[in-house]
């Protein structure tokens, strides 16, 4: 009866050990098998095997991780203090390494990207630092991909999501901009008069070529005025025109 009862127990708890030898993996999940604490094999997914007691699995993700970098107080090549955040997007790409490689890929992923971002933001200046985040990112993302490939992760993208100023150079780079603004509205009305007085110029010297054309324009000029309310009109004359009018006339002929 005692070994009825034995033997009973031990078929069910070899029975248990069956039903628990299987595992189910996703189709974005693998399982890194290691067989008597050795690295056997990548499995999965689906329906796997495991042998209890021999071997042992680990689930790793292969999906997009997005990852919040927090912010980061980084000083520029000209010495201004900002903070910086950013989001990182990565995925493992060899579940072995992620692994055996690196102890919580996750974490050190996430300091990695921090010092990343201070160290090459650094390099660069403000005006680099705001009018050239698309470059900025994607050294950074250069960066991060090479020093976690030996962890089996590829990083695929690295957004700065916000720079930070404090209110004393928001307000410097406002005076610097409205600075510039009446810099190039100066050059544009100086181009302007260069170019109005090259006409005038051109204007001139054709009008000069052709004292009649002077004339008629005086009396072009003449007629707008006096088609204006005024009563008192002063118009210059021409010094060609008095000269023919106060010319003497000719003698007449003696009959």
């Amino acid at each position: 009866m005692v070994f009825g009862i034995g033997f009973g127990g031990i078929v069910l708890i070899l029975f248990l050990l069956f039903i628990a030898s299987f595992r189910v993996l996703r189709e974005y999940q693998r399982a890194v098998v290691f067989m008597l604490g050795r690295f056997w094999k990548v499995k999965g997914p689906g329906l796997i095997l495991i042998i209890p007691g021999v071997q042992q699995m680990v689930r790793v993700d292969l999906r997009t991780i997005v990852m919040d970098v927090p912010p980061q107080d980084v000083i520029t090549r000209d010495n201004v203090s900002v903070k910086v955040d950013a989001v990182i997007y990565f995925r493992v790409v060899d579940a072995a390494k992620s692994v055996i490689q690196v102890e919580k890929f996750l974490a050190a992923t996430s300091y990695l990207a921090q010092t990343t971002l201070r160290a090459i933001l650094g390099k660069h200046a403000l005006d680099e630092l705001l009018s050239e985040r698309e470059k900025l990112n994607l050294d950074i993302q250069r960066v991060l991909d090479t020093q976690t490939d030996a962890w089996g992760i590829k990083v695929t993208t690295v957004e700065i999501k916000q720079v930070d100023l404090n209110e004393s150079m928001v307000r410097a780079i406002a005076r610097q901009a409205e600075a510039e603004r009446e810099r190039r509205a100066k050059i544009i009305h100086a181009e302007g008069e260069l170019q109005a007085s090259e006409k005038l110029l051109q204007a001139a010297q054709m009008l000069a070529q052709q004292p009649q054309a002077m004339q008629l324009r005086y009396l072009q000029t003449l007629g707008h005025i006096a088609g204006d309310k005024s009563t008192t009109i002063v118009f210059p004359v021409p010094l060609e025109l008095l000269a023919t009018l106060t010319a003497p006339l000719p003698p007449k002929p003696v009959a």
